[in-house]
């Protein structure tokens, strides 16, 4: 019976102490998910000198300017009368944090062009 018992100690001893690298091995940390930051956004964009911006109806970020950028400047290049005027677009973008830390809190890299209206579809007068 003693015996029994020693054995039964040793046993419960032996499974109850634990290696502390073995129970980081057991707990996993619970990962994060993360939301689809590629986004179709819906706006009107104004392009100065060197930045640009797209604002729609709850959002307001600055655009990077890189080769697509570029292109949408020169598709809305001829549908503008003043260097102000807000053209509305559809694009395929990425919403990033700004890197630069000045101006808007996050910028947007535009991944695709969706939609430019044509010249006759934007207008500069009121309709009633």
């Amino acid at each position: 019976m003693k015996r029994l018992l020693g054995v039964l100690l040793l046993t419960l001893i032996f499974f109850s102490c634990q290696d502390e690298d073995r129970k980081e091995l057991m707990e996993q940390p619970e990962t994060e998910k993360v939301t689809d930051s590629i986004q179709v956004l819906t706006g009107e964009i104004v392009y100065g000198t060197n930045a640009a911006v797209i604002r729609g109806e709850d959002f307001v970020y600055g655009v990077t300017m890189d080769s697509l950028s570029k292109i949408l400047a020169g598709k809305v290049a001829p549908l503008k009368s003043d260097d102000f005027d807000m053209i509305p677009v559809t694009v395929k973008a990425k919403i990033l944090p700004n890197p630069q830390q000045e101006g808007w809190d996050e910028v947007i890299e535009i991944r695709e062009i969706i939609e430019v209206p044509e010249a006759e579809n934007v207008s500069d007068t009121i309709k009633e």
